[in-house]
């Protein structure tokens, strides 16, 4: 059999479903072996680019491995940004890329390209297959390391001719199965002791307790303490909920940002978060100050990284807050509800602007629906204004920020959760660079909603230019470009908003199709200062 057959085999007996990237020469005998493998689907994407960051959000919604492929030389440095994302984020991400024969390598063969450096700094283990009898067994190695200890992306470059190659038929490696990290016993006693005996505190929750929201508003109502999250972290915590303060961070509100500056809360325990910029409000040193520091991560090098940290504990979320509220049970830890804390809600203004389409968009679309959000100004409007219905809600890359991600994490999170309704919140700058992939949501019949907030101008460059330099360069805007009917075009259903009462139950059912997705554009300027916090402030620190 082909050497690369193998390598399918392997993935196919992992349970791997969906194959995303873009065929090319190096890469056409993985692809031709698809014919004979029903149970893999290819998701051929627009760009590669785009690809990724489909697998990575299939990865995160699915919890299982996302696979990437693409060619050698332009494919594959189309997929290191996906990468670097997938790495921040801790997303088990398989990378492969096809390389030149091996024979011709350093001669300038078409696309050739030394890709295994290239990805090294981006993936938890890069690598080049040497010899086509080892290929499948490179491969395996690269799945268990991005499935074990912190979970993370990984790179195979697979030369053309090893995987066309004749080998024998060979046993397939076993697919791992991740361990969960479990944390210290004697560690989390310390801890339900220290909680126990606190007078009072906050918990700050990030994007590492996705999947034990349950668990943090267990531990919140138990210790009748206020709950905050991460801008990252948006969606995991319902927003009525009594104990949640709100976000904390870029954009965050003024609950949130009123208890982390002030005197109360003697006691901080961070749950899945690595303390970034943009979670702690660009390095708030309030957050800490005065303050016990107890920080559980599977990722021990977040710990003391930027802000010290009293109590350290390495383990998942899940599995800590699981033992750590049954240590605190045993101490007969059993507090009264609090009162409602009360996320402060700003006045709305009746008039067409950007917090109020998003308002109307939650008024019409199923509370249940989860929006992945892209990268501009409407994002600080999202993470500021938008209500949590329900728990998991929200997709909101802010950590990495890459333009369009959001567009293309609507589709892995479509195909790793048919059932729930999801709706991308985009721009037309990230419309510019992966706005195609509408066309692979109609080619594979997704029923996704792809809103596109059209300004005309890369909104967030604009605001900051002129809120920091007190002038904006006419290049920042753009020649103003229908997008509903650039859809149109592509045969997907449309509409265009000008006005805040075009927004009505009429126009979402005529938009609704279980066939496949639909563009709606918001046409608006708003020329409205977006709530992003302090983060001109902290960029306009730097050179005094």
């Amino acid at each position: 059999m082909k050497a690369v057959k193998g390598v399918l085999d392997y993935l196919k007996s992992g349970g791997v479903e969906y194959v995303f990237g873009i065929p090319a020469g190096s890469v056409n005998a993985f692809f031709d072996e698809l014919y004979e493998m029903p149970e893999i689907q290819p998701v051929v994407a627009k760009h590669e680019g785009a690809a990724s960051y489909m697998a990575a959000s299939y990865a995160k919604y699915s919890r299982s491995l996302g696979v990437c492929i693409a060619c050698s030389g332009p494919g594959a440095t189309n997929l290191v940004t996906g990468a670097a994302n997938a790495m921040r984020e801790h997303l088990p991400v398989l990378f492969l890329t096809g390389a030149v024969p091996v024979s011709t390598m350093g001669l300038n063969a078409s696309q050739e390209l030394n890709a295994e450096p290239v990805f090294s700094p981006v993936t938890k283990y890069s690598v080049t297959a040497q010899d086509a009898s080892s290929l499948v067994d490179e491969v395996a190695k690269a799945v268990e390391i991005a499935l074990s200890g912190v979970p993370g992306p990984v790179h195979v470059a697979m030369p053309i001719d090893l995987q066309l190659e004749s080998v024998a038929e060979v046993l397939v490696p076993e697919f791992p199965v991740r361990s969960v990290m479990l944390p210290d016993r004697a560690v989390i006693k310390e801890v339900a002791r220290k909680l126990a005996e606190s007078e009072s505190g906050y918990l700050f929750a990030g994007q590492g307790a996705r999947g034990s929201e349950a668990l943090v508003l267990e531990l919140a109502e138990l210790l009748g303490w206020a709950v905050m999250t991460t801008p990252q972290a948006k969606g995991l915590l319902p927003s009525d909920h009594p104990n949640n303060a709100g976000i904390f961070g870029f954009a965050g509100g003024e609950r949130a940002s009123q208890l982390m500056n002030g005197d109360g809360g003697k006691t901080l325990f961070v749950i899945g978060s690595s303390l970034g910029e943009t979670a702690t409000n660009n390095y708030n040193a309030s957050l800490t100050k005065g303050r016990y520091v107890i920080q559980m991560d599977m990722d021990e090098t977040v710990f003391n990284r930027k802000y010290h940290v009293d109590l350290a504990v390495k383990s998942e979320i899940g599995a800590g807050l699981a033992q750590l509220v049954q240590e605190l049970k045993a101490l007969g830890v059993s507090r009264m509800p609090v009162e409602s804390i009360g996320i402060i809600a700003d006045e709305p203004i009746d008039e067409y602007n950007t917090q109020n389409v998003l308002r109307k968009l939650q008024e019409y679309l199923p509370k249940s629906t989860r929006f992945t959000a892209d990268i501009g100004e409407f994002m600080s409007y999202i993470v500021h204004y938008m209500k949590v219905m329900e728990s998991d809600t929200f997709d909101i890359n802010v950590h990495f920020g890459a333009m369009g991600s959001g567009l293309c994490a609507a589709i892995g999170s479509k195909l790793a959760d048919p059932s729930r309704p999801v709706a991308a919140i985009t721009g037309d700058g990230c419309f510019f660079m992966h706005g195609m992939e509408v066309m692979t949501a109609k080619e594979y019949q997704l029923p996704i909603l792809f809103i596109v907030m059209n300004n005309a101008r890369l909104g967030m460059v604009y605001h900051g230019h002129s809120l920091q330099y007190k002038r904006v360069h006419s290049r920042f805007e753009q020649q103003p470009v229908n997008i509903a009917k650039m859809a149109e075009a592509m045969g997907v259903p449309s509409a265009r908003v000008e006005k805040l009462e075009d927004l009505n139950l009429d126009l979402f059912a005529s938009l609704q199709s279980n066939n496949g997705p639909a563009v709606l554009e918001i046409a608006l300027v708003d020329n409205n200062v977006p709530p992003m916090g302090d983060r001109v402030k902290f960029l306009s620190s730097f050179g005094k």
